[in-house]
């Protein structure tokens, strides 16, 4: 597998923008998980934290059905890796966990995220609201929300893939 990233157009509309930049984040954190073994894959940074590669890519599927699902469309969808009794279970990763599995999951939920904002305006309110106060969201700030979450966990991802080969890279 070769990700391609492609840098977002510099003068586009705002909607095009957000989705490029959007994307752009998915497409660098799978980027440094490329050519990567399910156990280097598995792999936590330093103990005692359990951040491995496979579990942010897990996280995100979890965080893409979170705002894309359950908050814009109210769709109900439950936790993928995650329960009640273990509110970081996409973290806790057992040797049956495969980055095929992850991956597959992860953009299974990123194909349902761009299915559901297609259907919305940039302005227009979500049908879920906010956990602590109800209130809805716009689509624009589930955007920039979703741009700010992956781009501060591909921050994690960096240090995460130094850490196991090396490699480096923006």
């Amino acid at each position: 597998m070769t990700t391609e990233r492609a840098e977002p157009v510099q003068n586009a509309d705002e909607r095009t923008m957000l989705e490029g930049w959007l994307d752009y984040h998915r497409q660098t954190l799978a980027w440094k998980c490329e050519g990567l073994g399910d156990d280097q894959l598995r792999t936590a940074s330093v103990p005692p934290s359990e951040l491995s590669l496979m579990g942010l890519v897990r996280h995100m599927a979890e965080v893409e059905r979170n705002w894309f699902r359950r908050v814009l469309v109210a769709d109900g969808a439950g936790p993928i890796h995650y329960t009640d009794e273990d509110r970081d279970g996409e973290f806790h990763l057992t040797e049956e966990d495969t980055w095929q599995e992850a991956y597959a999951g992860w953009q299974a939920e990123i194909a349902i995220a761009r299915r559901n904002a297609a259907g919305f305006r940039l302005d227009e309110l979500s049908r879920g609201g906010s956990r602590s106060t109800g209130e809805p969201f716009s689509l624009r700030w589930i955007y920039t929300h979703m741009i700010e979450e992956y781009a501060r966990h591909n921050g994690h991802a960096d240090l995460l893939r130094e850490r196991i080969d090396g490699v480096t890279g923006d």
